[in-house]
């Protein structure tokens, strides 16, 4: 799982630890951790990070670090690049997080017109299934009296049987 996490340098001990700030959702969004949770870092990983030329850890840097599910940490590298796409992609089009709040409140409010929409709809349509079996009802009551009719008409034009002579 990836973190956003800064560089901590632990004077006591000489050890660096992460204090993990983030992490990713797997939708690739992100949740702010709300406890403060440290990391230490193998002294060979972090020694290995301070002595790379392209991944210097300095104390209150930001990082991304690569963390697997038994708290290892697999690859650290700076956070700056990631910081400034953000900053590219979200912060200069004007993508700031009250535009963003109200393109939410936006959308729920579309979402609940809609519900509402689908709601009326579906009892329009209980009512048209309604009706259209009282129609039915009362065609098949139409039809049965007709005939009722049609053969009491067809006795009343049969003339009385004549005695026999």
């Amino acid at each position: 799982m990836l973190y956003l996490a800064e560089v901590q340098n632990q004077d006591i001990l000489g050890e660096w630890a992460l204090q993990l700030l983030a992490c990713q959702n797997s939708d690739d969004t992100w949740a702010i951790l709300t406890e403060e949770s440290f990391l230490r870092l193998p002294k060979d990983l972090a020694q290995n990070q301070i002595n790379s030329a392209t991944n210097v850890l300095n104390e209150g840097m930001l990082v991304l670090a690569d963390i697997d599910e038994n708290s290892n940490v697999l690859h650290i590298q700076s956070a700056t690049n990631w910081v400034l796409e953000l900053v590219e992609k979200y912060l200069t089009t004007g993508f700031t997080p009250d535009f963003l709040q109200q393109e939410a409140h936006k959308a729920e409010g579309w979402r609940q017109s809609l519900t509402l929409q689908s709601q009326e709809l579906s009892r329009r349509l209980i009512e048209v299934e309604a009706r259209r079996e009282q129609i039915q009802n009362l065609e098949a009551k139409l039809h049965q009296e007709k005939q009722l009719l049609e053969s009491s008409i067809a006795q009343l034009k049969i003339p009385p049987a004549t005695p026999p002579i």
